[in-house]
């Protein structure tokens, strides 16, 4: 009777307090009306959020790289609700406020029973509804300290709960506070705590990860042996039987030990982290009460492809890991829209695994081109008419002055060709008919020439001297295969671009009627069969232009070239600067670009460009040159060619030979290289390829080679390697007729060689 009594009592008592809460919260509603966060709508707060990390997306908003941007806090991004595991919305509201769908923000109930059991026991009881919780989170003057809430923060967090039940949809209050909640240290929301700790999207969580996630909530910081107590609680409360709790203390303590959300993840790196440095600091606390601004800070659209950009990935990885055994483990790919400059595929490394330094960004690295600065020479010279693309060029043994020394270039195959034409010289890359264009052109105007073309070489033409022909200025693979851009836009060159809708802006950089002539010789498989054979990898089934090129020591092999809507570059080398072993242009570079060159052309065509005005093409015949007079063999076949109106004609021939030295009986003498010679290795020949010719006047001379005999007769044929040699002749009788001192630079045969070969 008295125990009935009691509790008669009690209810009276937990009414009254009701009560008084209610009357007091209606008092205060007044006051505070202002809380920022209660009269924010819900659509505000979401688009104020800012997660810690920067996405990259492509010009169709596909997610291509995710970069962490904000050191301070771990969020991820914002989480619809349906898009959160079923299992933690059930268990986060029966944990935290199971009469969340019928309160209107305070559990007038659960505060009633937690001011009589705070009353009467010692242990306290708290009473805070979800709502009144994203109350604090959304307000920094209800924000809990180290101490717990005042009393006037529990009053405004009261009424802050009921003005947001008033504005805000029961859904829209439990998908807030998922995605603003704080789970364990930096983690801040759903996603930055599932991706973390279980490794996962948040719908994919099942109710034993749902349950550690709940207990998080309670108590962020908790051991993992508390962490699991209370996880097995929530999992009982999801699981009505059958739930197993055995497992959860291991579980826990590996999910809070895991740590799988990297902070750079996707195919593109380099683009993010170069965007990334370009945008406003995002490490400021977040606003979110703040109005939406136009752009998102946290995303940035592209003007990438995500298909192409992946494709070009994996073909870079795939070709590389083919090259393993031939010491190349770098790359990069850069894929241009010729008519808007847009860049539609940025691979700047062949990423971890693969490569050594995956962060160097190689499309923006600086590096020796080799042949790919033959064709704007070429250009130059046909738009001042000092050649046209029939002139006979002399590719034979020659020795050129350059700063470093003399020069003694040679070809891929370590033959000369003689007379040949310039279409013949840029489409099979002959190196001497290349220096002996720059001589006519100078230095310093071709230095020019692709100072306009958009190539900011460090030094002067004349600090490169004649070598610039061979690539021994330092570019980077963007700038390069802009510069060709320029080649495909008839002359025309502008600057690239990663935003959408920008448009470029135009200037003269080339005379079109020179771009379109060089472009028909690089699409032209005839002119580069010297070289690269009829059937190369440089033939595709669709209208191409492309050229390859290998800088000194084989450090940098590339491939650039265009169709009649893309320009796409291509490098493959070492970050390090390391040389590559028997990696040539075709081999290299090559395959990347024909992959990149035939997938964007799987459905779409590619023609080649109408003639610009000013250009004529005139039949063109080539006589015998004096060196092939025994034979009636023409220099090259006859065929069309294209001039600048004014230039053409109809025949070709050389009138006089070169002059041989004959002997006039006077004492022997080594007539080629000269004493004092530095020979500087080509870089795009292995050395075991290449050879020096030695010449000499006088009968039955014998070569020796730093006292080695090695030839025989007025002419030899050697091996370099590098360091400095004494190379004589002499007589039948074993008596100096003459000596010469030369040096060889560059990387040549290795030690164990036979010298004397």
């Amino acid at each position: 009777m008295v125990k009935a009594k009691d509790q008669s009592t009690a209810r009276r008592a937990i009414a009254r307090c009701q009560g008084v809460a209610k009357a007091i919260a209606i008092i205060l509603i007044a006051a505070y009306a202002h809380s920022t966060g209660a009269t924010t709508p819900f659509d505000q707060i979401k688009g104020g959020y800012r997660s810690s990390d920067t996405l990259i997306l492509d010009r169709n908003g596909e997610q291509l790289h995710r970069l962490r941007t904000d050191a301070t806090v771990r969020r991820g991004q914002w989480v619809a609700l349906a898009d959160i595991s079923p299992a933690l919305r059930a268990g986060l509201v029966l944990s935290e406020d199971k009469r969340f769908y019928e309160h209107s923000g305070v559990d007038w109930q659960a505060v009633s029973s937690a001011a009589w059991a705070n009353l009467w026991n010692s242990k306290t009881r708290g009473a805070s509804t979800i709502t009144m919780q994203l109350a604090g989170l959304l307000d920094d003057d209800l924000k809990r300290g180290s101490r717990g809430r005042s009393l006037t923060q529990k009053l405004g967090q009261t009424v802050s709960a009921q003005l947001l039940e008033r504005s805000w949809r029961k859904d829209q209050i439990l998908e807030a506070y998922l995605n603003l909640v704080p789970f364990r240290g930096e983690l801040v929301g759903i996603d930055a705590m599932s991706q973390t700790l279980f490794g996962k999207a948040p719908n994919g969580l099942d109710m034993r990860e749902a349950a550690v996630a709940t207990a998080l909530v309670r108590a962020p910081n908790a051991t993992a042996a508390q962490v699991a107590q209370r996880a097995c609680s929530a999992l009982k409360s999801l699981q009505a039987s059958g739930a197993d709790c055995e497992a959860l203390g291991l579980f826990a303590e590996g999910a809070l030990q895991r740590r799988d959300y990297a902070a750079s993840v996707g195919v593109a790196a380099h683009v993010a982290r170069r965007l990334v440095s370009a945008m406003p600091s995002v490490s400021a606390p977040m606003n979110l009460g703040a109005p939406r601004a136009p752009t998102r800070v946290g995303t940035v659209k592209t003007t990438l492809r995500a298909p192409l950009q992946r494709f070009a990935l994996q073909s870079l990885q795939q070709h590389l890991r083919e090259l393993t055994d031939r010491h190349v483990e770098d790359g990069a790919i850069v894929v241009l829209d010729n008519t808007s400059g847009e860049v539609l595929a940025w691979v700047g490394s062949s990423g971890e695994g693969i490569s050594n330094a995956a962060d160097v960004d190689g499309v923006t690295a600086l590096r020796q081109p080799g042949s790919t600065l033959k064709p704007f020479l070429y250009a130059q010279a046909i738009a001042q008419k000092r050649i046209t693309a029939a002139s006979l060029l002399e590719d034979s043994g020659t020795q050129i002055q350059t700063t470093g020394g003399l020069y003694i270039p040679q070809n891929y195959d370590h033959q000369f060709k003689g007379w040949v034409s310039a279409r013949t010289a840029l489409g099979a890359s002959l190196n001497v008919p290349a220096v002996r264009t720059l001589v006519m052109v100078s230095p310093d105007a071709f230095h020019k020439q692709l100072v306009r073309l958009g190539l900011p070489l460090r030094e002067s033409g004349d600090y490169y001297g004649y070598s610039l022909a061979l690539g021994s200025a330092e570019v980077s693979l963007l700038n390069l295969t802009n510069a060709y851009r320029a080649l495909a836009n008839g002359g025309r060159a502008s600057a690239t671009t990663l935003a959408l809708g920008s448009k470029p802006t135009w200037q003269a950089a080339l005379d079109p009627r020179a771009a379109f002539i060089v472009g028909d010789i690089l699409s032209d498989p005839l002119a580069r069969a010297r070289t690269f054979g009829p059937d190369s990898i440089l033939g595709t089934r669709f209208w191409t232009a492309v050229k390859t090129g290998t800088s000194k020591d084989m450090r940098d092999n590339w491939a650039v070239g265009w169709s009649q809507r893309y320009t796409v570059g291509v490098w493959v080398g070492n970050a390090s600067g390391a040389p590559m072993w028997d990696v040539s242009g075709t081999t290299g570079a090559a395959p990347i670009w024909a992959a990149v060159m035939n997938y964007l052309h799987t459905a779409q065509s590619s023609y080649a460009p109408k003639p610009p005005a000013g250009v004529v093409q005139t039949v063109v015949q080539f006589a015998a040159t004096p060196s092939t007079a025994t034979s009636p063999m023409p220099t090259e076949a006859a065929r069309k060619e294209w001039f600048l109106q004014g230039t053409q004609q109809s025949s070709f021939a050389i009138n006089s030979g070169a002059v041989h030295a004959t002997y006039s009986g006077d004492k022997a003498r080594i007539s080629a290289p000269t004493s004092g010679t530095i020979i500087a290795l080509d870089p795009d020949i292995p050395p075991k390829n290449q050879r020096v010719t030695f010449l000499a006047n006088g009968p039955n001379l014998r070569w020796l080679m730093d006292g080695k005999v090695f030839a025989n007769g007025a002419s030899a044929q050697w091996p370099p390697w590098p360091g400095r040699h004494v190379v004589r002749i002499t007589d039948s009788k074993g008596q100096v007729l003459d000596e010469v001192r030369i040096e060889v630079r560059g990387a040549g045969l290795a030690e164990t060689t036979d010298r004397r070969r």
